[in-house]
């Protein structure tokens, strides 16, 4: 089962790394990172653009808004499950996406 984690990001060069880490650090490998960017000016996309997961998608979306940029990252999706990250947070552990996922499995009511 995959899971899409979406992030939306605006000038965020001091936090994205400690995310964009927590995200490619996740015991659990079915994972694609949708990034939208709102159209950062310091160094955000230079760091996204060079980080190394094959798995993450880029979307520059100028002036779309917080609420917008999370919609637009959805339709984009190709999860069974969405998670909101924000671009100054991380997971608790590498194995939180893993615990989410063998709850939904238990639960197949969710």
């Amino acid at each position: 089962m995959k899971i899409s984690i979406i992030t939306v990001t605006l000038n965020s060069d001091q936090t994205i790394r400690d995310t964009l880490n927590s995200v490619f650090s996740q015991t659990y490998k079915n994972i694609e990172h949708i990034i939208i960017d709102g159209g950062s000016k310091d160094q955000t996309l230079p760091l996204l653009k060079r980080y190394p997961n094959k798995k993450k998608k880029i979307f520059i979306k100028k002036n779309f808004g917080i609420y917008k940029s999370i919609n637009y990252g959805i339709k984009k999706a190709s999860g069974k499950y969405v998670c909101i990250l924000n671009s100054d947070d991380i997971f608790q552990s590498n194995d939180s996406i893993n615990n989410i996922v063998k709850i939904i499995n238990k639960n197949k009511n969710f």
